[in-house]
């Protein structure tokens, strides 16, 4: 089975020199929610190293809270937000081939038709591929809209029985175990038919449980290679 390991990067973090080599595709942040023209300049250069294929993560203009805290834009507004972080992505690098919200944006996309239809519109403006949820209105945008869909899931998270995530806020809401994160990709795989993993790169413990993940993942059988 072939799966792609992906990773929130270029987010001023730190860790990007020791994660790029263990993913195969890079959610680059585009400098509104974090980071900055320098750290996505260096993290396009590491991914250009290590083979690895370059995603824009555009989220909401909130670097208090990382972008992880929900906003009430109207849909130009929004629109306005992604063409303007793809934008500047894309005058770093052309080789962008994928659109993945980041943190709330994400969230909200993933259940809320209008805001999902906007994102995916910016995305096929230049013909790139959406990630998001399996199920989403995300997914059913893009099939409206007959855009390219990558369903994803989250090695580092936990679930509700609807599919959605368990919120941050929430008790339980991490996975901490590398054996228990890939019997649960093992699980996306097979039952929500994901193609890409996420694991977060702010975590303070991310490379080690990459690492692992990754490991686990070879040792079952699995493939590491990016979807796009």
């Amino acid at each position: 089975m072939e799966i792609d390991l992906n990773a929130d990067l270029g987010e001023g973090v730190g860790l990007d020199a020791e994660l790029m080599p263990l993913i195969t595709s890079a959610n680059v942040c585009c400098g509104l929610h974090a980071g900055g023209p320098s750290e996505i300049a260096a993290t396009l250069a590491l991914a250009g190293q290590h083979g690895v294929a370059v995603g824009a993560h555009p989220g909401y203009a909130d670097r208090a809270n990382f972008g992880r805290i929900e906003q009430s834009l109207l849909p130009d507004d929004v629109a306005a937000l992604c063409l303007y972080q793809l934008g500047a992505l894309l005058a770093l690098t052309p080789k962008v081939r994928y659109v993945k919200p980041h943190g709330a944006l994400y969230n909200q996309a993933c259940r809320d038709r209008t805001l999902a239809h906007t994102v995916v519109e910016v995305a096929a403006s230049y013909d790139l591929a959406v990630v998001g949820l399996p199920g989403s209105q995300l997914e059913a945008a893009a099939k409206t809209l007959n855009s390219r869909f990558v369903p994803e899931g989250f090695a580092d998270r936990r679930y509700r029985p609807d599919g959605s995530l368990v919120p941050r806020t929430e008790p339980d809401a991490f996975v901490h175990d590398p054996a228990e994160a890939v019997s649960q990709v093992e699980w996306l795989v097979r039952a929500k038919g994901v193609r890409t993993i996420c694991v977060h790169g702010d975590n303070p413990e991310a490379v080690t449980f990459t690492r692992a993940v990754r490991a686990a993942l070879l040792g079952r059988g699995f493939t590491l290679k990016a979807f796009a």
